[in-house]
């Protein structure tokens, strides 16, 4: 649509742009025979093509939001009611019928309930009378006043000192404005259930009760215990807007007011919170339906974050219509007739940053006075990250580790007692679980791989102790050692190395290790942490995304090989069913007199003289009757019916529950602590839930199993390894060779989930260490080396859910918000805990015992599953089966051209499916080398896309929090560095009113 106006208008408009920039009056004065509409349709218009780039309304809201800038905190959150003078039988009364907070909630007609929060729908007509009302209105800033009655007497002598108010509607008004309200307060689920059956009474008191009554400055006992101010922030301010029609006044009462000092102004708000700002509309009869909609445009204005800092600090009438003028500006009307009126809009789920509107106006205004105008217009590209603090080069041998050591230093003692929530016990026994669940997976496929020299025992033992120390004094104790599927193909194949040369496996291993920790501390000492700037998006998601696929494939292979275990009859027919069964037969070299002592009863019992009669072979189980040398006869001997089922049953049921329990904070049901409660703890309740069922049905399946005894699973080996005496003594320096590939292997492992754990969306607010962390595992090398224990490094998905149960949302959001994510909680206690138990669990086999390996591997699945949803990669596999009008609105598919996208994306996979074919292939060796060659890859597309294009499809920030970048970044860095989504939102404010004027 486009702005129809008439000629006559366009000549006002131009004619009083003029004096406007001038700083002269109009000549025809405020109350002139001109058009209103086209004088708001001049003023509404930032940058009119008839005046100046800036307008003075913008450079009254740049100027104040200047005055206000660096007081970031001066504004609090507003809440915002709407009382309604209503007639009833008994007289006028109060009624609150609306209130906003950030959206607008309605007391429903039957007058019992709130509405669902939604976006308030306005008439531009409303916004115009609002803005009349502002000019012609008694305006009142900064007043001093403690109390509702002073704060009316004031205003009515203010209009009647102006001979605006006539003197004898004086003690009528009063006695309206000064009547107790009544609110719809939000009561507890209890209390209304309780006040069912004194409804009656209730209805009859209400019936008593004056409306004419006088206020109370004191807050109520329903105010008081409103449950709706938990949703409210302690700091928040009331603003108080009373509007309706009265028989005795001739023309409007129209006051704003500014309160000097929030005050509690008592029974007139819902809640008792101070209140900072009033609005007052009383006028004559048979308008009611524009007072309403004027009292819920000023409610709508209030909301508005950029208009509420500008009604903080406005001087004069001439400032707040500024604001509204402004708030006209970025306004977007929908058409009549092309959409309902009566539908609700739903608030959205995320909301562009109001710091990043507020910062525009500054630095419009600064660009103003400093004769800049384009400097805001000039910044489009979106610009590539900054190397954070952590990464900075000092120049000098460990530089770096001091560094991180004095930046983590200070913090130490708070990653102890910040821990102290009961979400940290939920995350502990969560990861404690999948922690165990690691060290058996890993530790039977080291066993498996190394012939027992490393196996369950030895994971558990290094798992502890490495994990242990490492939560004590890494930088980012966050991060979870474990072993991992890299680290597992480089073992077996040094162990196939050194058995088809002779060599002794671990005294090998140990010159390596060593070599490695050699190399790693070199590492550190030359601060080569640095280079982890290089790992941009393509490469972190293509390893996250093999370790997920890893964690996803290992589950479901476990599964799959239960139906060798257990196996499935497959051929079962149910008319067949008398010929199936089952018995123990002697194979002729059987152990009679244990067979005997097995079926005889005790000596000197009744039954004793019946002898060898009673050792009949049918009458034994299976584990006996292959214990005596009996051997199984019948068809169904191999049969084992429900196992394997149950198992899936078990498997896909925890991992499902784990999902659905996860999610269940955003559900419709039960109290937000409740949901909030149970997605804390999901995790552990789908594994009590499936341990239960296992429990009650009582069938064999494959149980958690614990070593329960403390020595080398292996008994050819020992504690210690010793460097010499079993291998040649090159092969010390031979080790060398292998070494290197490990330090890549680690380096690049160790480094990229250090990068992943430290995105600036998590909101760390004590900082990486990204250095310190690398020289902890570089140590540990030496010690499990020595130990023959295996070797650790961060484990990414592990450390992924870690840092995912440690989530801190906000308590308090406004009716229709989202829950703002405030960070992570960050310590070391929930680690610690974690590997200490995991030490322990060797003492804890009678327990764990009872755990079904299937719900393990449900819990390895939605780990698995949890870190893939967190990577945009997996959002652009689903654009290549999705038709575009059905593609979500991505921020980077609005920048880069969809075919563009999908290349990348491709180059992605063959990178992943190349990574995935070399770790299953004797080609192992080269693994690590690949894994740096993500690196040398990235940079050769730079030949392919353009940097405009790599900067939106590899960039470190996820697309949810592009959006709220700038929150994060200071005033000055924004000028440098805003982001072109947040910058074509609200650059160029070009006429959005699509207004047509007659």
């Amino acid at each position: 649509m486009k702005v129809q106006v008439n000629e006559g208008v366009l000549a006002y408009m131009e004619a009083d742009a003029v004096p406007e920039a001038q700083g002269s009056t109009n000549p025809m004065g405020p109350d002139g025979p001109q058009s209103r509409n086209s004088v708001v349709i001049c003023q509404t218009v930032g940058q009119s093509i008839f005046t100046s780039s800036v307008s003075s309304a913008a450079g009254r809201v740049g100027f104040l939001l200047q005055k206000d800038e660096g007081k970031e905190a001066s504004c609090p959150v507003l809440f915002i009611q709407l009382n309604e003078l209503f007639s009833t039988p008994d007289g006028l009364q109060w009624k609150q019928t609306a209130r906003w907070i950030k959206f607008e909630e309605k007391v429903e007609d039957g007058g019992e309930r709130w509405s669902k929060p939604h976006i308030t729908a306005l008439s531009l007509h409303s916004l115009f009378e609002l803005r009349t009302c502002i000019k012609k209105g008694t305006v009142l800033l900064d007043l001093d006043a403690h109390s509702l009655k002073q704060i009316v007497e004031k205003v009515i002598a203010t209009q009647m000192d102006a001979h605006v108010l006539r003197p004898e509607v004086r003690k009528k008004l009063t006695s309206v404005l000064l009547r107790t309200p009544q609110h719809h307060t939000t009561k507890s689920q209890l209390r209304i259930v309780a006040e069912l059956g004194a409804a009656c009474c209730r209805d009859k008191a209400r019936k008593r009760s004056d409306p004419g009554t006088e206020i109370s400055e004191a807050p109520l006992k329903e105010q008081l215990k409103n449950q709706f101010q938990k949703k409210i922030p302690a700091e928040a301010e009331v603003s108080n807007i009373l509007v309706g029609e009265v028989d005795f006044l001739e023309k409007p009462f129209i006051a704003f007011i500014r309160l000097q000092e929030a005050v509690g102004l008592g029974a007139l708000t819902e809640v008792a919170f101070p209140s900072r700002f009033l609005f007052i509309l009383l006028g004559p009869r048979a308008k009611v339906k524009a007072y309403h909609e004027i009292g819920r445009a000023v409610a709508t204005v209030l909301t508005d974050e950029l208009f509420q800092r500008v009604a903080c600090q406005a001087q004069d009438r001439e400032d707040l219509i500024a604001g509204i003028d402004e708030f006209l500006d970025e306004l977007t009307v929908l058409p009549p007739g092309k959409w309902d009126p009566t539908i609700r809009i739903s608030p959205p789920k995320c909301l562009p940053s109001p710091h990043k509107r507020i910062s525009i106006h500054r630095r419009e205004w600064k660009s103003h006075c400093n004769g800049n105008v384009s400097a805001a217009d000039d910044r489009h590209t979106h610009g590539h990250q900054p190397v954070s603090e952590e990464l900075q080069r000092t120049g000098r041998l460990f530089g770096g580790l001091v560094k991180d050591i004095r930046r983590k230093v200070p913090w130490y003692w708070s990653d102890f007692y910040e821990a102290l929530n009961i979400q940290c016990f939920s995350a502990t026994v969560y990861i404690y679980l999948a922690t165990v669940t690691n060290a058996i997976t890993f530790g039977g496929m080291l066993g498996d791989a190394t012939d027992n020299m490393q196996g369950v025992l030895e994971s558990f033992l290094g798992t502890a102790i490495a994990g242990a120390v490492f939560c004590l004094f890494a930088g980012q104790p966050l991060t979870i050692l474990s072993s991992t599927g890299p680290v597992l193909v480089f073992e077996r194949l040094l162990f196939s190395f050194s058995k088809d040369y002779s060599l002794d496996y671990l005294e090998f291993r140990l010159w390596i290790g060593l070599w490695v920790a050699f190399f790693g501390l070199i590492l550190v000492a030359t601060e080569a942490s640095y280079l982890v700037q290089y790992f941009t998006r393509f490469t972190e998601e293509g390893f996250c995304a093999l370790i997920s696929f890893i964690f996803i494939y290992d589950a479901v292979k476990k599964m799959l090989s239960l139906a060798d275990n257990f196996p499935i009859n497959w051929d079962y027919k149910i008319n067949d069913v008398t010929l199936y069964g089952c018995i123990c037969n002697s194979s002729g070299t059987g152990n009679a007199s244990m067979l005997t002592e097995m079926l005889l009863p005790p000596l000197g019992s009744a039954g004793m003289q019946q002898g060898l009669e009673a050792a009949n072979w049918s009458l034994l189980t299976r584990t006996e009757c292959l214990r005596v040398g009996g051997h199984l006869v019948g068809n169904s001997c191999n049969y084992m019916p429900d196992i394997t089922f149950m198992a899936f049953i078990l498997f896909l049921g925890t991992f499902l529950c784990s999902m659905t329990l996860k999610s269940f904070k955003t559900s419709r049901y039960f109290p937000t602590a409740l949901r909030k409660l149970v997605s804390d703890f999901s995790i552990i309740l789908a594994i009590l839930i499936f341990c239960g069922i296992d429990a009650i049905l009582g069938l064999e399946t494959p149980k958690l199993i614990v070593p329960s005894e403390f020595k080398p699973t292996n008994s050819q080996r020992g504690w210690v390894v010793f460097p010499f005496g079993l291998n040649p003594w090159w092969v010390c320096l031979v080790s060398t060779v292998p070494a290197v590939l490990v330090i890549i292997l680690i380096f690049m492992d160790q480094q990229i989930t250090a990068v992943i754990l430290n995105r600036k969306e998590y909101r760390l607010q004590k900082g990486a260490g990204f250095h310190l962390d690398l020289f902890c595992v570089s140590l540990l090398m030496i010690l499990t080396s020595v130990t023959g224990l295996p070797w650790y490094v961060s484990a990414t998905v592990i450390s992924l859910a870690h840092m995912d149960s440690l989530k801190k949302e906000s308590t308090t959001s406004a009716p229709g918000d989202q829950p703002k994510f405030l960070g992570i909680r960050e310590q070391r206690l929930t680690g610690l805990v974690v590997f200490i138990l995991t030490g322990v669990s060797v003492f804890l086999a009678p327990v764990l015992k009872y755990i079904p390996m299937p719900v393990l591997y449900g819990v390895f699945l939605y780990m698995g599953v949890a870190a893939l949803n967190s990577i945009q990669l997996m959002d652009r596999i689903q654009l290549l089966l999705m038709p575009a009008k059905h593609q979500p609105d991505f921020m980077y598919l609005r920048h880069v051209p969809l075919r563009r996208v999908h290349l990348f994306t491709l180059i992605q996979m063959l990178c992943l499916a190349a990574l995935w074919i070399l770790k299953s292939t004797v080609a192992a060796i080269i693994f690590p080398v690949m894994l740096l060659a993500l690196v040398g890859i990235r940079k050769a597309m730079e030949c392919i896309f353009s940097q405009q294009d790599l900067s939106w499809l590899d960039d470190i920030m996820p697309e949810k929090d592009r959006k709220e970048e700038e929150e994060k970044l200071q005033s000055s860095q924004e000028e440098e560095s805003d982001s072109e989504d947040s910058e074509f939102m609200y650059q160029e404010k070009g006429p959005e009113i699509n207004i047509s004027v007659n």
